[in-house]
């Protein structure tokens, strides 16, 4: 039997080990850099430089962690919960039909701000609705919960393709995908906070649903530490037998959490086709769903760690295409091996280098960490 892990400083198990995993993912990225003979410190300055260094590009880095907050919360809800949450893609997949229906139906009639409130509210219904069924299957009939929700992506990719292609799709048009929304559908940008120190930006689709993320964040927060069902949805993810003997309900307790990390995931769709390509397409989600996962597991399934590994990763997606235009031997695809290296090392290998974290911490204050480790076991 594997001896479990010594309770550690919540700085150092939070912040700590992440920058340390993190620090030897670019350093394994770097060398990766260097077999294809780039040089990489000044790789790693062009994707800082790409993402950070201008106001468009930090506009762009922020427009990305948008959507990478909102899968990241998903995924965080279900795994308090002890579930697994593969489906956010086609759970935001499905959300964006909720919101083509009410942009499309209160475009012109409506201004933007009461156009946004029906959205959420219907992206958030959608994606719930559809997670629900997976967690029905769990809860009712012992199906599990990865193999369903990952079916359910594959489900929702058919039905977007038969919407856009027939039901929703103009007259006349050949694209598959709505027509364009108008400016009752349209999110306002958030460039000017941005330029407010003096950065320019030509163009960037950086918009509001930044701060709905950021508000979903605090929410998700206080539902999971400061609420009686928070804490029932840990009490079930760390031990199913406690919870029954203490009288939660099994089935309400995986319907709901399931439903409202749809419900998240749902709402990531808001910032794709409100925000920026005004308009609901095949795609349009574009793997965030997945890239969640990773944001959530290097985020530690705490809604701060899951807001700054979303920056990190919006990072890597805008200072990537930097990179890959700036040094050409560099590709895409050697992007996609940095961001998977950087899931590798924070997500499999995330406890990789806890042993010799806690080693540390003993040679450093052995009588310290040995009451740090008792009161763990006693909890």
């Amino acid at each position: 039997m594997s001896t479990p892990y010594a309770k550690l400083p919540a700085w150092a198990d939070y912040g700590l080990i992440p920058v340390i995993n993190l620090f030897v993912a670019f350093v394994v990225a770097g060398l990766v850099v260097l077999l294809v003979g780039e040089n990489p410190l000044r790789a790693a300055a062009v994707l800082v430089e790409g993402a950070f260094g201008r106001g468009q590009g930090i506009a762009f880095t922020l427009f990305y962690a948008t959507t990478f907050i909102f899968s990241g919360l998903s995924v965080a809800v279900a795994a308090h919960c002890g579930l697994f949450n593969i489906g956010g893609e086609g759970q935001g997949y499905i959300a964006g039909l909720g919101i083509g229906i009410v942009c499309l139906a209160f475009d012109s009639v409506l201004p933007w701000w009461l156009t946004f409130p029906l959205a959420i509210v219907a992206a958030a219904a959608m994606g719930a609705l559809w997670a629900l069924i997976p967690a029905y299957l769990q809860a009712k009939r012992g199906s599990h919960i990865v193999i369903t929700t990952i079916m359910f992506n594959f489900i929702a990719a058919s039905v977007m393709v038969y919407a856009l292609v027939g039901v929703l799709k103009p007259a006349g048009s050949m694209a598959p995908q709505t027509r364009t929304f108008l400016d009752g559908a349209q999110l306002p940008k958030l460039n000017w906070v941005i330029e407010l120190f003096g950065a320019k930006i030509r163009s960037a689709p950086f918009n509001v649903s930044f701060l709905l993320a950021l508000a979903m964040a605090f929410l998700v927060w206080v539902l999971i530490w400061r609420t009686r069902f928070g804490y029932e949805m840990r009490t079930y993810g760390h031990s199913p037998k406690a919870a029954r003997y203490a009288g939660i309900s099994e089935t309400r307790i995986i319907i709901m959490a399931m439903m409202i990390s749809g419900a998240l995931a749902g709402m990531m769709a808001l910032n794709p086709t409100m925000g920026d390509q005004h308009n609901v397409a095949l795609d349009f989600v574009s793997g965030a769903g997945f890239v969640g996962i990773a944001v959530a597991l290097m985020g530690r399934l705490h809604p701060v760690g899951i807001v700054l590994a979303a920056i990190l990763f919006g990072m890597l997606y805008q200072g990537g295409a930097e990179l890959a235009f700036e040094m050409p031997a560099i590709s895409r695809d050697m992007i996609v091996i940095i961001q998977g290296l950087v899931i590798l090392f924070a997500g499999a290998l995330e406890h990789m280098f806890r042993p010799y974290v806690q080693a540390l911490f003993a040679s450093l204050s052995p009588r310290t960490v040995g009451m740090e480790a008792v009161k763990g076991k006693g909890a």
